[in-house]
């Protein structure tokens, strides 16, 4: 694990290349990080190459950062590079103090304290995490409601990360819940879902988080450029409103690695990056590289 203040740049490359004329494009992206109780975000911009005709941007209803970038100029690529710097200080959990709570307490303290609105948006199922029966069982066997709150959270990390196979490839999008448990392999995002999904199917409001994770390289062998990815992991509320962050892919909670750029009810919420393109192109490629690299920090 690691804590403490933590100074990264990040960068995020889109590109896209067409065997045609692209003779319009209107993209909507969630790619610049947002301020969190975690992180502060020093400097952030996003860049299109072509520049783009409009770009506009707000917060979304989670509190995101949304740009949207207009390009009406032809051409066969298009790239879009997000760059940001960010302190990161993430505080260590403390799991004895939320055993304090049993998962069922727990449920009843936040539906008494939450807003109904509040509390049904991280609860109810949404268009990625679809609550059946399969994900009911499965989040049973972890959080029974007289489990202690912090041991059944820390056991569902534990569980999916060796029940299911890190596989790239073997998931899609589309890939239900269901699907995923008799698959028992897929990557961050599919993993994600699945926390997300069994901490709801028991009432404990929780959100899918998308960010970056630092990685380091092998020992004596150096980093290469545009080899870090993107990364996804669940967020569950706990009694007296802190959010804890959980990694089922790694079997840890978030530390000082971790970066956040947006939270939502699903990966559909916070898709870095998708629009409309008006061309007669027969085949395109899309390329996507992202560096997250350590920084010093102020003195």
């Amino acid at each position: 694990m690691t804590y403490g203040r933590h100074r990264y740049r990040v960068r995020h490359l889109t590109r896209y290349t067409y065997d045609e004329v692209l003779e319009a494009c209107y993209n909507r992206g969630v790619l610049q990080l947002r301020e969190t109780p975690t992180q502060r975000v020093v400097t952030s911009e996003v860049v299109a190459i072509p520049p783009s005709d409009l770009v506009a941007s707000h917060l979304d209803y989670f509190g995101n950062h949304s740009v949207y970038l207009e390009t009406r100029e032809p051409t066969l690529e298009l790239t879009v590079s997000a760059t940001s710097v960010v302190e990161v200080d993430w505080p260590e959990p403390d799991l004895a103090a939320l055993d304090a709570w049993t998962v069922g307490s727990a449920v009843a303290e936040l539906a008494a304290s939450l807003d109904a609105v509040e509390l049904a948006e991280f609860t109810l199922p949404s268009p990625l995490v679809a609550i059946g029966p399969k994900v009911r069982a499965y989040a049973a066997s972890e959080l029974a409601p007289d489990r202690p709150l912090g041991q059944a959270v820390d056991a569902l990390c534990h569980r999916i990360f060796h029940d299911f196979a890190y596989r790239q490839g073997s998931t899609s999008v589309r890939t239900t819940l269901g699907e995923l448990l008799d698959l028992r392999k897929g990557v961050c995002q599919d993993f994600a879902h699945l926390a997300v999904g069994c901490l709801r199917a028991v009432g404990l409001p929780a959100r899918y988080v998308s960010g970056y994770l630092e990685t380091s390289p092998a020992p004596g062998r150096q980093k290469l450029r545009g080899a870090d990815a993107t990364h996804a992991w669940a967020s569950v509320l706990t009694p007296g409103g802190a959010w804890l962050d959980l990694d089922p892919t790694n079997d840890h909670f978030a530390d000082s690695r971790y970066i956040v750029t947006a939270w939502g009810r699903d990966f559909s919420d916070v898709s870095p990056l998708r629009g409309v393109v008006f061309t007669e192109a027969g085949t395109s490629d899309l390329a996507v590289e992202v560096d997250v690299d350590p920084l010093p920090l102020d003195v």
